[in-house]
């Protein structure tokens, strides 16, 4: 199924995708992550509590960059460094999170997964084989990408109000920033305007982005929106 889903992205849209197969929710959206930007991971379910425990914690799905902070302050660094924590230590230290961190690390998630009712948004995002450092190649990048997404959008005529640039450095770490309108962008001019200068105003980067990702959210549905509206604001 994942080979085909795969197989029918690539025919439709040109684009490559990763995916992840594996017994529950949470293995398989990290295993997601293991082979892009085009490439199939499987975990199976003996192989989850050993794929959990060599991970960084901060790629957890459910740890953001606050808890991961206050791992770090305890000594866990990886999915093994949680694991070796009773239920006890973690609901002193995070409360009602912590029968998820508990289980997480072992690499249990009985969470049902259910079908999205509706788009939320439209993204592009790339991985690179080598860490990107430099100006005009980031700058060429973020170009690209927007020029993808747009062909997206104006597919899936989803116009949204809200554009989202992404950054994944060689760490994991992650970090997005926004930029807000009150109608929904219409030009493509305009949404590699905003990208440039999303991206722009995080230069220099304090290491290389392995990752960039672009995308609209926020968004109306077209058939309500004035078909001559054009989005006209000083930027």
């Amino acid at each position: 199924m994942a080979e085909e889903i795969r197989h029918l992205i690539r025919t439709e849209t040109g684009l490559t995708a990763s995916a992840g197969v594996s017994y529950n929710k949470l293995i398989a959206k990290l295993a997601s992550d293991q082979n892009k930007p085009d490439g199939v991971c499987v975990v199976r379910p003996s192989e989850g509590a050993a794929f959990i425990a060599t991970m960084p914690v901060r790629r957890i799905h459910g740890i953001g960059p606050v808890t991961a902070r206050r791992m770090h302050e305890l000594g866990i660094e990886t999915g093994a460094d949680l694991r070796a924590r009773d239920l006890r230590f973690l609901q002193a230290h995070f409360g009602s999170s912590a029968d998820y961190y508990y289980r997480a690390a072992r690499g249990e998630d009985d969470r049902p997964v259910r079908e999205r009712e509706g788009r939320k948004s439209v993204s592009v995002e790339d991985t690179f084989s080598d860490d990107l450092t430099d100006r005009a190649a980031l700058l060429a990048e973020i170009e690209r990408i927007a020029a993808s997404l747009w062909t997206r959008i104006d597919k899936a005529q989803a116009w949204g109000r809200t554009i989202v640039l992404k950054v994944k450095f060689a760490d994991f770490r992650i970090i997005t920033r926004s930029r807000s309108f009150a109608v929904p962008v219409r030009s493509p001019d305009i949404l590699v305007q905003v990208a440039r200068e999303l991206l722009l105003a995080q230069l220099p980067l304090r290491m290389g982005a392995r990752l960039l990702g672009l995308g609209v959210h926020n968004l109306e549905a077209e058939e309500t929106a004035d078909q001559g509206e054009q989005l006209a604001l000083s930027l």
